[in-house]
């Protein structure tokens, strides 16, 4: 019954995703995918946090299978990084794909090493 903690995580995660992207993008008159960005920033923070509890005793089997590969497998998404990446670079914005996959990269580490240093400090 674990695949139904996963697929309900996903459900939620997925049109979260597409609801966000549209949301960010919709605010911001650049071809920078901040959608996209913004998305795998806060599944990164989201599993860091839930890292963290795991680690601390906090999270159990069942919510990181709901969240961590639900939510977050579904909320995030590397293809689309990439896909937009190399769309920018095609179309000449060669600045904003190397940006993209810097920002994204630091930043997404970032944000999971926070909330893993942020679910620490919580649960201990």
């Amino acid at each position: 019954m674990n695949w139904v903690l996963v697929v309900a995580g996903a459900v939620v995660g997925a049109p979260l995703r597409y609801l966000t992207d549209r949301a960010v993008q919709s605010r911001h008159d650049s071809v920078f995918p901040w959608g996209t960005f913004t998305v795998n920033v806060v599944g990164c923070l989201v599993l860091g946090l839930l890292t963290g509890a795991a680690a601390a005793g906090a999270a159990t089997s069942h919510l990181q299978l709901l969240l961590g590969t639900g939510l977050c497998g579904a909320l995030t998404t590397y293809s689309t990084f990439s896909y937009e990446t190399l769309r920018l670079a095609e179309g000449g914005a060669r600045g904003y794909a190397a940006v993209n996959v810097v920002a994204s990269v630091v930043t997404g580490l970032g944000a999971a090493f926070a909330g893993v240093a942020l679910a620490g400090a919580w649960w201990t």
